[in-house]
């Protein structure tokens, strides 16, 4: 069993930065694969991005792709999404989850733990 909690989310203006962080308990395999999605009012909800826990393979979305930076932090089993350049369409919810790392990364059904969430909002 894992838990997943995720911090750092706010208000930012277009063009600004912040770093989510998803803090997992439990004991989180090496094979395991934690992801960022995020969910906007009225839309479905989308990957942003992931790694394996070695931290060694990543994946991002491409509207996020040389922006968003994803990484871990092994002794302290959290994960971080550093978000540079924000958008106005990157104002969501946004997840962090974890898979047993056998499925698609970019799938949300795949993965079997979520956390609560964590609003960013970016103004114009």
């Amino acid at each position: 069993q894992v838990q997943l909690v995720e911090s750092g989310g706010g208000l930012v203006q277009a063009g600004g930065s912040l770093r989510l962080s998803c803090a997992a308990s439990g004991r989180p395999s090496s094979r395991y694969v934690v992801g960022w999605f995020r969910q906007a009012p009225g839309k479905e909800r989308e990957f942003v991005a992931a790694l394996k826990w070695s931290g060694v393979v990543k994946y991002y979305s491409d509207s996020v792709k040389g922006r968003f930076t994803i990484s871990i932090d092994n002794v302290k089993n959290t994960v971080f999404l550093q978000m540079n350049s924000l958008k106005r369409e990157d104002t969501a919810a946004y997840y962090c989850a974890a898979s047993y790392g056998s499925g698609n990364p970019v799938r949300s059904n795949e993965y079997n733990y979520w956390g609560q969430g964590t609003q960013v909002t970016v103004s114009s």
